[in-house]
């Protein structure tokens, strides 16, 4: 008589049944080892990834939230003899239309037009807006003034070193007290000429220095002349 089938006895079924089972085992094994893996790339490249901000290429003249005392560009404060330096937390930084008066002259800071003054190595040959000229320094730019007592030999050497230097810019200003004065936004320095050492520490401090409220703001495409 022929033998029954292995799949028609007890212990036949029950070895199927178990290297199905096995089978099943390796197979939710190797699923979720593969997740495991996937989710540990996930997470470590989360934590690797720098964080942003939303100022991050802020350029253009939207307000950008001030960036405090920190140095954009790993610059640091040096003592200036003169140096004249004002509380950055006071100077207010709103968009106006209308005229504003400012406690000193230059202006170092403070609500200014909506337009900034080209700061793009600008050398402008008449007075130019305060309103406008703030607004430049807002985006990190040094501003150099001069009365009429200034030396034509002062005034050109100045104009041809802001003439090179982006984020600067140059005007006449007849009421400040000074011959020769440079800005930046909460900074002023009165020097005694274009060879002042100084003048080189001022440009190298402050164009687009630590005190820059906005740094890496635009300076063109704003107003060219009065």
């Amino acid at each position: 008589m022929d033998q029954p089938h292995d799949a028609h006895r007890p212990g036949g079924r029950r070895d199927r049944a178990l290297a199905i089972g096995l089978s099943v085992l390796v197979v939710l094994g190797l699923v979720g080892f593969g997740s495991y893996l996937v989710l540990t790339t996930v997470s470590e490249a989360s934590e690797q990834k720098p964080p942003t901000s939303a100022s991050d290429g802020a350029t253009g003249d939207g307000k950008a939230p001030a960036t405090g005392h920190g140095s954009p560009t790993g610059k640091s404060d040096e003592k200036l003899e003169g140096l004249r330096s004002w509380d950055a937390s006071k100077l207010t930084r709103n968009h106006v239309n209308g005229p504003v008066t400012y406690p000193m002259k230059p202006p170092v800071g403070g609500d200014h037009n909506p337009v900034w003054m080209n700061c793009d190595g600008a050398v402008y040959t008449k007075a130019i807006p305060d309103v406008n000229a703030v607004h430049a320094l807002e985006h990190g730019s040094v501003w150099v003034t001069y009365t009429a007592k200034a030396p034509r030999a002062d005034v050109d050497k100045l104009a041809e070193r802001v003439s090179r230097t982006p984020y600067s810019l140059m005007s006449p200003y007849a009421d400040q007290s000074g011959t020769i004065m440079l800005t930046a936004w909460g900074k002023q320095l009165t020097v005694d000429g274009a060879d002042d050492p100084r003048v080189d520490q001022f440009f190298s401090q402050f164009v687009q220095g630590s005190q820059t409220p906005e740094p890496g703001a635009t300076c063109s495409g704003g107003l060219e002349a009065p």
